[in-house]
């Protein structure tokens, strides 16, 4: 198992941007695959973005793809999300999700580890 916890939300103004951090603990962190989910009030929990264990690849949604950047650093067991240009809806909470090996798709079933969550409010 894999213990997930998020921070570095925050409010911020439309066109700034904010980095959060995902840091894991009780298991091999280079073995998962990793991916940011995220949910508003009302809506269903949306796919953002994930990175392949081993390969490294990334996956981006349409919504995000060219303002936000994955990325990972196995020495410290942690993986960011880099988020710039932000927009008054990318605001949400926002989830660290985890899967034991492969990404096999960007369905929240398929990842069965989460972290709590960080609120992300984009207003002016």
């Amino acid at each position: 198992q894999v213990q997930l916890v998020e921070s570095g939300g925050g409010l911020v103004e439309p066109g700034g941007s904010l980095r959060l951090s995902c840091a894991t603990s009780g298991s091999t962190f280079s073995r998962y695959s990793m991916a940011w989910f995220r949910q508003a009030p009302g809506k269903d929990r949306e796919f953002v973005v994930a990175i392949g264990a081993t390969t490294g690849f990334t996956y981006y949604a349409d919504s995000v793809k060219g303002r936000f950047t994955i990325s990972r650093d196995n020495a410290k067991n942690t993986v960011y999300l880099q988020m710039n240009s932000l927009k008054p809806e990318d605001t949400a909470v926002y989830y660290c999700a985890a899967r034991e090996g492969p990404y096999s798709g960007r369905h929240y079933s398929r990842f069965g580890y989460w972290g709590q969550g960080t609120q992300v409010t984009v207003s002016s």
